[in-house]
């Protein structure tokens, strides 16, 4: 019997064990995926905790350096306020605006510093500042006032103006915007001028895998299609209203002149840019052309296929327009008729060194150029009051066409990559024709 109850009791106790054992290995089970769960939690906030503080240091690293930027605008802010402060009487401005009213025609860069001049006097709601800065623009021609017409435009956008800024004059991180929503809203007409062509018609490779028919902004103006010269007045009002526009069929009667021209160019390293419109050679200070002993200095010059101006109804097979300013900022071009004949040296030596891109400066290394070498020996000279050939169509440009001619091979004509840019002949108006 007790052997009986002993079994029992064995058996019991083993069951309880087990029953026991069991328990204990659940709760551990248990046990260790709360520890899993816990350990994975705190690795989350570990990690979390140490981006937290990644971009803390960030932000503190960015602080830091907007700092350094706040310290010179605020310097910058202090004198333009002491400019302000030192202007507010209005004086300065009284005297220069009485010293500018014995100057018939103020200069594009005279009007964008009167226009400046009159905003820190006065404020940018002055009309006076906003109508000085529209005359600059007026006055102004791309090539060679860039940085006036820039600051004209962002002076009357400062004044509150709604206008188009070129974008060679925003600031690089609004150009880049300009430039993305452009692509954006597909803007992938062809502007590429309509002049470089393969023969067949259609558009050349640039040389660099682009062709002229990507996308490209909108140009302001054209020499066929759309924005051709009989539309510039749209954008540009002096080339439809103005009473002195260029170019000019020339012929008779004359009225003697006795004005005297001479040209002394220098030589100077050769820069040439392809605008879109034509290959222009910029030139070094240096270069001067002499009208009745005022000296007019040589910014640039430009070619034109064909000729822009007609001698008695025949136009030449290119021109070259010697564009100068003098001191005053007044403009005399002088005009060289290309005709077809022997090989140019001098042109040879422009067009192997022709930009491969637009609106890109192309300085070749080692080469020089002297303007002088594209002008004839003979002096003798067509003379006329007229304008820019290109928009605005700014007046008030002396003209002088030399009589005689230069020569240019017939393949020389066809290597120039515009097919045709020259703007149509102009009324009279009963101006004037001088020869001398």
């Amino acid at each position: 019997m007790k052997r009986i109850l002993l079994e029992v009791f064995l058996v019991a106790a083993l069951i309880g064990a087990s029953v026991f054992g069991f328990m204990n290995q659940k709760q551990a089970a248990v046990s260790k995926a709360k520890i899993t769960e816990l350990t994975a939690a705190a690795e989350a906030a570990e990690k979390t905790v140490k981006e937290k503080e990644e971009s803390l240091k960030a932000a503190e690293e960015e602080m830091s350096a907007l700092q350094g930027e706040i310290t010179p605008l605020e310097e910058k802010v202090n004198q333009l306020e002491a400019v302000k402060a030192a202007l507010a009487s209005g004086s300065t401005l009284s005297d220069l605006e009485n010293a500018y009213k014995k100057e018939k025609n103020l200069s594009a860069e005279r009007q964008t510093g009167l226009g400046a001049l009159r905003m820190l006097t006065k404020g940018a709601e002055d009309p006076g500042a906003l109508e000085a800065f529209r005359k600059a623009l007026q006055l102004s021609e791309l090539g060679d006032r860039k940085n006036t017409i820039c600051a004209a435009q962002l002076g009357l956008v400062a004044a509150g103006e709604k206008i188009k800024v070129m974008a060679d004059c925003l600031p690089k991180s609004e150009k880049a915007a300009r430039g993305d929503k452009e692509e954006k809203d597909g803007h992938d007409k062809d502007h590429s001028h309509g002049k470089k062509e393969d023969g067949k018609g259609k558009a050349k490779d640039d040389g660099h895998g682009a062709k002229k028919d990507d996308k490209h902004a909108a140009p302001h103006w054209d020499y066929e299609g759309e924005m051709g010269p009989e539309k510039w007045g749209k954008e540009f009002p002096t080339c439809a209203k103005g009473k002195s526009q260029s170019p000019l069929d020339i012929k008779g009667p004359f009225v003697k002149s006795r004005m005297v021209v001479s040209a002394d160019y220098k030589e100077g390293a050769l820069k040439m840019i392809n605008n879109g419109h034509t290959i222009q050679v910029n030139i070094p200070p240096g270069s001067k052309l002499r009208v009745d002993g005022i000296v007019h200095e040589l910014l640039q010059f430009h070619f034109h296929k064909p000729s822009e101006e007609k001698i008695d109804g025949k136009p030449m097979a290119m021109v070259v327009h010697f564009v100068h300013k003098n001191a005053d900022g007044k403009l005399a071009v002088l005009g060289v008729l290309l005709k077809e004949g022997n090989e140019n040296p001098g042109i040879k030596t422009l067009w192997a060194n022709l930009p491969k891109e637009e609106n890109v400066e192309y300085v070749p290394e080692g080469v020089n150029f002297n303007p002088g070498n594209l002008l004839p020996r003979e002096f003798d000279f067509y003379s006329y009051e007229g304008s820019l050939t290109t928009p605005p169509c700014t007046e008030g440009v002396r003209f002088f066409i030399l009589k005689t001619t230069v020569n240019i091979a017939k393949e020389q004509v066809h290597a120039f990559p515009f097919k045709m840019n020259a703007r149509p002949v102009q009324p009279l108006n009963g101006r004037e024709l001088l020869s001398n």
